[in-house]
This record gives structure tokens, C-alpha cells and sequence, in this order.
């Protein structure tokens, strides 16, 4: 009796055992499945909120918004003074408001400029003298800015401040690398 009244009540442990998993597994998917309508939801918002500030986005000073870009980086106000523009490679060159430091933005990342750099045949060997970004040593600092750290518009309003103070336009650029020299 008393081995019958044992499996009894193991199989009823196990029994409900089995049901609360189930249970669990179902309200998992659940949650799952509202996480995604959540953040399918929070994404169309988003594109929503983007295509009609889109329509009307303009840049009125382009040196101020690179320098609040810089600052947001780099963590303190850089306060940007314009010195030059280099076309090829794209890049432009700023000084810092107390002339401790230059900051260069351009469109090429880290390996890029290193694969320039280490290319004998490259097109732009010829400018190697020229632009400050073949010319950095090890000594810099590194930022990368996109439309994570730069705001929600950021691509966009990077287009109209490139070809305000270049007087160029880009290509479609999604973030761009700020080289802080000392």
C-alpha cells in the first residue's frame, strides 16, 4: 500500500511538474512573441518620427553641429574652429577652441586608411604628403560616430553639414570617424 501511495504521488509530481513547464514554455513564447511586436511597433515609430522630420531637417550652423558631434564623442566640449578640407581622401580638419588639439572627420575607418597606407600601387599614394590622415602616428584618439551616438537624424544632417562647410557632396555616408590629434 504504502509503495502504491509512493508512485502515486511521484507520478502526480511529475504530472504537475510536466504541466508547469508547459505552462512556462507557452507564457515564454508569449512574452517572445510581445517583445517582437514591441519592438516591430518601436521601429515603425521610429521610421515614422524620421520620414517627417526628414521633410524639414536643416543644419543652420554646420562648424557648431560638427563641434556638438565631436563633443558628444569625445566627452568634453571641443568648441571647433574650421582649418581645411582635403578631397581625397575625404576629410576635414578642425582645431579644438583652446588650440590643444587638432580633430579630423573623415569617411574612412581605421583599416581602411591602413590598407591605404600599406598599398604600394595606390590611387592615392599622391596625396600621401598631402592629407594629415596618412601622417598620424599611434598617438590619437579614436571615435566613432554613427547614428548610435549621434542621434537619430545623424546620417542625414551629416550630408547637409558636409556639403554647407565642404561645398562638395558625399557619398551616402551612416558614420564617419573622428581622429583626435594632440
Amino acid at each position: 500500500m504504502e509503495i502504491i501511495l509512493a508512485i502515486v504521488v511521484a507520478s502526480a509530481v511529475i504530472f504537475f511538474g510536466a504541466l508547469i513547464s508547459m505552462g512556462n514554455e507557452r507564457q515564454r513564447k508569449a512574452i517572445d512573441n510581445l517583445r517582437e511586436q514591441v519592438v516591430n511597433w518601436a521601429i515603425q515609430d521610429l521610421k515614422l518620427k524620421r520620414e517627417n522630420l526628414a521633410r524639414t531637417i536643416q543644419v543652420a550652423d554646420p562648424l557648431v553641429w560638427f563641434s556638438n558631434i565631436a563633443s558628444k564623442a569625445c566627452g568634453h566640449n571641443m568648441q571647433l574652429q574650421m582649418i581645411e578640407v582635403f578631397e581625397t581622401p575625404q576629410s576635414l580638419v578642425c582645431a579644438t577652441g583652446d588650440g590643444n588639439s587638432k580633430v579630423i572627420f573623415s569617411s574612412l575607418s581605421p583599416s581602411e586608411l591602413h590598407q591605404i597606407r600599406n598599398s604600394k600601387r595606390s590611387r592615392l599614394s599622391q596625396y600621401v604628403e598631402q592629407n594629415p590622415l596618412f601622417l598620424l602616428s599611434g598617438n590619437f584618439g579614436l571615435h566613432e560616430i554613427s547614428v548610435l551616438n549621434g542621434g537619430p537624424l545623424f546620417d542625414l544632417e551629416l550630408s547637409l553639414a558636409w556639403k554647407q562647410l565642404t561645398g562638395r557632396d558625399t557619398d551616402p555616408l551612416d558614420r564617419i570617424w573622428l581622429y583626435e590629434v594632440p
